[in-house]
């Protein structure tokens, strides 16, 4: 290959994306004038950027347009190698009209790999059958300050957390052909201030025991092909020009063996906001150098200056093949060098004609089935975080004969409130508390509920920035979603059938204006339930109060939405008005005094097309929830950065006026059942070489299904180094019938309790720990001490990185109480 093909590898084209704004990429109008795909042609072209995910196109005809690109590219060059495809798909597959799925906070509320995987499987089919072969997710950054704009797209603030979910949600995108994108490596979470984009100020500790593990469980376990640096600096070293870092860490020691991609513009930052380059060229030498293969979203520094760098000796040949090597052997993997690769996509195979009227709309990217996935996924993400007595509602139920409800009919398929019914351990086979949720009660002609506030009837509330109809179809506002967004006024309406809805804004996201405060009020004063729906708006750089670009200068809930909250339990306070405050976010908020007064709070964190029918489940009782904190919820707006990965002299102390412990601690979530964890038994002691034993028994003690999500954290007391008071080593979630019991039975490997030691290396040492089983990090049900002996042992890359569950269930009939 000439020069200036093996260059054509190793770097994209964006067609179709202007270059004089930032609608959908940060920086996007910093492209110089973008070549054409002819210019391009003769020499190849390594890779083409989200043919799906920059305008909205009908899905078959999108599908066409890649595949006659794809035949232009491998006719035009020598050797025949067509183009490698990506498009996003952190919350669903970005393109129009296909499924949007909870954004990856929920994913870590859900405490579910198993469905997380199923999700990524069905995502990575639909981009499959269209044609494309990447997939830039999942976000791996751990939350260090949830102010933040990107906390939606992290799995949460623990690092064994965000791994495992992350990993299972590379496995399902993987098997399904699609190459996944680990990002952002690494550091990109913790940047000062919680700005975007902002420099990273960590020791070589924290980067190594919290923010690189589930990096490194991704690619032991994952089978993941893809990585992304992230683009900020550490300590003055952007990660785009880190080699310990990209070459080091991640090939030489750990054993990656695919592609490193940069970042949107990442290589050219290393000149126009690093300062590390003088020019393109050096921007792309130093880029390469450190171990980055292909220049994305579109040829910048890879083109001409790394040709010029390259004829004048400053990059070595042997790196430019380096990379091409890479970057070929994947294409060779994906089969795109095979002597008969076709570039018809499945959804267009055996097809007599390509004629576009007749193929537009017949692709169906949001299926029965991943809708359905969606909607248990969104169903196991909702959070019950306070609950005094309110939960379930005690809505009258009209008979079934008398509503036609929603799909299904109420009391059919769908259950109680129409809406297909709840799967496996979210309990929709039993009911709680004071509601009737028979759905076969007398009329409910006459019960009012409010439901106030800025998210009560919007349709996009659920969306996540990553969602195609928020991160490309706001810039087309004469395209329809393509998708149905049932508003939470609409599922409530059809969950509460015959209850009388008033809907009543009172505010705003993030304005300022308290006009609508005596309506909200009002209506308030006069309803029989108050439901408080609050929240974000998802959007980019700055025109959303969460996603890319939309940092929170404190954790106050946005513009006047926390005063609103505050005039509404004015409002009810001794009435004996039930109030329920509902989030529909893409972070934690610190809610005031809603927080002590509020009669219930369901926090839900962006969850897909399907999640105002899980909300509203949640607050009938159809659903008993099972969701847990990803994340911390503050007490005090401003008391960030704060996690509860915290040393001992992080937490609250007299020595400080300000109190960083949280109202809602990672971990938490209430359920409309209630467990009894008893019977431990726990060895007492272990080489440091060895394994700690440990058994249990949880029992469903309510009258209802529903699931333990059963949490295990280490404390390690005394150590070399200082560590947090505790942290997340295992969990398992267990779903149980009223009355069933699960003997539970975990080996804790010695490995578990390691850290990276004075002298950098990773150790475990002799001691005695605590082993803590929890329905939360602040609800610890069981203790065991237990102690480690013998040397200080070094473990490397090649250590255990999990506890062993084994779950076995006895059954028990109906609980007494």
């Amino acid at each position: 290959m000439t020069a200036e093909e093996k260059l054509a590898q190793l770097y994209g084209l964006w067609a179709g994306a202007s270059a004089d704004g930032a609608e959908v990429a940060p920086h996007q109008h910093d492209m110089d004038r973008p070549p054409s795909l002819d210019e391009l042609l003769p020499t190849g072209l390594g890779q083409l950027t989200r043919p799906f995910g920059t305008v909205p196109v009908d899905p078959a005809l999108g599908a066409l347009s890649l595949m006659r690109t794809q035949e232009r590219i491998a006719a035009a060059n020598r050797f025949g190698i067509p183009a490698m495809a990506h498009d996003e798909c952190l919350a669903g597959f970005a393109a129009w009209g296909a499924t949007t799925y909870p954004v990856p906070l929920s994913w870590g509320a859900a405490f579910d790999p198993d469905l997380v995987r199923e999700m990524g499987g069905a995502i990575g089919r639909d981009m499959r059958s269209v044609g494309l072969h990447q997939g830039l997710a999942p976000v791996l950054d751990v939350v260090r300050d949830a102010r933040w704009g990107r906390v939606e797209e992290t799995i949460g603030e623990d690092p064994y957390l965000v791994g495992t979910v992350a990993t299972a949600y590379i496995q399902g995108l993987e098997s399904a052909g699609i190459v996944a994108t680990l990002k952002h490596f690494v550091g990109y979470s913790a940047s000062r201030g919680g700005r975007n984009l902002a420099p990273v100020s960590m020791g070589a500790r924290e980067r190594a025991d919290v923010l690189l593990p589930p990096f490194e469980m991704a690619v032991r376990e994952s089978g993941v092909r893809s990585v992304m640096h992230a683009y900020t600096d550490t300590d003055g070293v952007p990660c785009a020009a880190d080699e310990e870092l990209l070459t080091g860490l991640l090939r030489d020691t750990w054993g990656f063996q695919g592609t490193v991609v940069a970042d949107y513009f990442g290589v050219a930052f290393l000149k126009s906001l690093h300062g590390v380059a003088a020019d393109w060229g050096e921007a792309a030498t130093a880029a390469l150098t450190a171990g980055v293969d292909i220049e994305l979203p579109t040829v910048k520094t890879f083109g001409e200056p790394l040709r010029e760098a390259l004829a004048s000796g400053q990059v070595p040949k042997e790196v430019i093949d380096r990379a091409l090597l890479r970057v070929l052997t994947q294409k060779a993997e994906l089969g795109l060098l095979d002597p008969d690769w076709s570039p018809v996509p499945p959804v267009l195979d055996g097809r007599t004609s390509y004629d576009a009227d007749a193929l537009r709309g017949t692709v169906d990217l949001d299926s029965p089935a991943h809708r359905a996935v969606s909607r248990r996924l969104a169903e196991r993400s909702v959070i019950l975080l306070r609950n005094e007595g309110t939960l379930p509602l005690a809505v009258p139920r009209a008979r079934t004969e008398d509503c036609a409800g929603g799909p299904g009919g109420v009391g059919g398929p769908g259950g109680v409130g129409g809406y297909s019914g709840s799967s496996g351990d979210s309990g929709s086979s039993g009911s709680s508390g004071t509601s009737d949720s028979s759905g076969v009660s007398g009329s409910s002609d006459g019960f009012r509920i409010a439901l106030i506030g800025p998210q009560g009837d919007t349709p996009t509330a659920v969306l996540g920035c990553y969602s195609f109809p928020v991160h490309v179809g706001a810039q087309h506002p004469d395209t329809p979603a393509g998708i149905e967004l049932p508003t939470l006024r609409e599922a409530l309406t059809a969950e509460f059938p015959g209850a009388e809805i008033v809907t009543v804004a009172g505010a705003g996201i993030d304005t300022y204006d308290t006009g609508g405060f005596p309506e909200a009020v009002r209506a308030a004063r006069e309803a029989d339930a108050v439901i408080v729906a609050l929240g974000d708006r998802a959007g980019l750089f700055g025109r959303g109060t969460s996603g890319e670009g939309c940092d929170a200068e404190s954790l106050d809930l946005p513009g006047v939405q926390g005063q609103l909250l505050d005039a509404l339990l004015d409002a009810v306070g001794g009435r004996g008005t039930p109030l329920v405050v509902t989030l529909l976010a893409g972070r934690p908020y610190a809610l005031g005094r809603a927080a002590e007064e509020a009669g219930a709070i369901v926090q839900s964190f962006f969850p897909g097309q399907e999640g105002t029918p899980a909300v509203a489940g949640v607050l009938s009782g159809r659903i008993n929830p099972s969701g847990r904190l990803p994340v911390s919820v503050p007490r005090l707006p401003g008391a960030q950065p704060s996690t509860y990965l915290a040393a001992p002299l992080a937490r609250a102390s007299e020595v400080s006026s300000i109190d960083p412990t949280p109202a809602f601690a990672f971990g938490h979530g209430l359920t409309y059942t209630s467990f009894d964890w008893s019977d431990l038994v726990a060895s007492g002691s272990a080489g440091t070489d060895g394994s700690l034993e440990l058994s249990f028994t949880v029992r469903n003690t309510g009258d209802r299904a529903g699931a333990e999500v059963v949490q295990l954290y280490l404390h390690d007391p005394v150590a070399s180094v200082v560590q947090p008071v505790q942290r997340l080593i295992g969990y398992v979630r267990i779903p149980l019938e009223a009355g069933e019991r699960a003997a539970v039975a975990v080996t804790v490997p010695a490995d578990l309790a390691s850290f990276t030691g004075r002298d950098g290396r990773r150790i475990v040492e002799p001691g005695e720990l605590e082993l803590r089983l929890g329905a939360s990090s602040t609800d610890v049900r069981l203790t065991a001490t237990a102690t480690l002996t013998g040397p200080v042992r070094r473990v490397d890359h090649t250590r255990e990185l999990h506890a062993r569950f084994t779950v076995g269930r006895e059954g028990g009939g109906k609980a007494a109480g």
